[in-house]
């Protein structure tokens, strides 16, 4: 038999003063709480209750059981109330992995307002631009950059953001501006080292595709530090334009080759799973969603 049950019963005698009274509370026959309770004393080997035609009462160790399983008792009603009461009303810790430069600009100023919305959901985010296990790592939720979403993965998009190549003002006056990519290969390129192509850039213009094998005088596992070399500078970049999209708006960094178009980029939010989402994991998904639906960098 349940344990549970046997101790629901018992306790449930005792509060009532009978078994017929303990057929209310407990909502089943006068045989079925008999069955537990006796199963219940020839568990633990011990008499709980004297019974006799006009009374009951409880033994020494009964009233010590008693209290003992009304503490046990209330533990799990507290502890189911707990658990339901996160699913009608989202609440827990939510652990996220995102891009660093993409945290910092368009999801650092947003994090306060996702709280302030769901002042019982918890956050630990992490920033680093490593492509982690999200399963292995512990990690509800990620936000990832790519050309296309993670096949192993459920993803929602949030934004496009489209690769941008760009120099300052004053490197072009020292080093000529080039406009067909292929003059890339005579400049000074600073590359992100987690770019997918790596030291090869393609791009779309009126003679097809062109890919550009270059030559990074700088690598760099962090865009901004790419982006600040290039402000001071120190050569051309190929940058997402959520990144350098003020740059370019203010005149400091300037888009070169306009004819000729990079690859534009997803952005998605990743989970493990659809089945059983976490309510706290999917408001804060519909929470990005809801974010970036009118993106802020697209025009450059």
């Amino acid at each position: 038999m349940d344990r549970s049950q046997e101790m629901a019963a018992f306790v449930a005698v005792v509060d009532a003063g009978s078994f017929i009274g303990a057929v209310d509370t407990l909502r089943i026959s006068k045989a079925a709480v008999s069955r537990y309770v006796d199963a219940l004393e020839q568990r633990i080997g011990v008499r709980l209750l004297q019974r006799t035609t006009r009374r009951l009462s409880l033994t020494e160790e009964g009233r010590i059981f008693y209290q003992r399983a009304r503490d046990i008792l209330e533990a799990m009603d507290n502890a189911e109330a707990e658990i339901s009461s996160r699913i009608l009303v989202p609440g827990g810790l939510v652990r996220v992995n995102v891009p660093l430069s993409f945290g910092m600009l368009h999801l650092a100023p947003r994090w306060g307002d996702f709280m302030a919305a769901y002042p019982q959901i918890d956050l630990d985010v992490t920033l680093n631009d490593r492509v982690v296990d999200l399963v292995d790592e512990g990690y509800d939720l990620a936000v990832r950059i790519s050309s296309l979403p993670d096949s192993s993965m459920i993803c929602r998009k949030l934004a496009i953001t489209e690769m941008v190549v760009c120099a300052s003002p004053g490197y072009l006056a020292r080093h000529g501006t080039p406009d067909h990519p292929q003059q890339l290969t005579q400049h000074r390129v600073l590359a992100y080292t987690y770019f997918a192509g790596r030291d090869e850039w393609r791009f779309s213009g009126p003679d097809g595709e062109v890919v550009v094998r270059t030559q990074a005088r700088v690598y760099s596992n962090n865009g901004d530090t790419c982006r600040a070399i290039a402000l001071r500078d120190g050569g051309i970049i190929l940058q997402p334009s959520f990144m350098v999209s003020e740059d370019l708006k203010r005149g400091d960094l300037l888009r070169l080759m306009p004819a000729y178009r990079s690859v534009e980029l997803g952005i998605y939010a990743v989970y493990p799973s659809r089945k059983q989402l976490p309510l706290k994991v999917r408001c804060l998904v519909d929470f990005l969603v809801e974010a970036f639906r009118v993106p802020t960098w697209e025009e450059v």
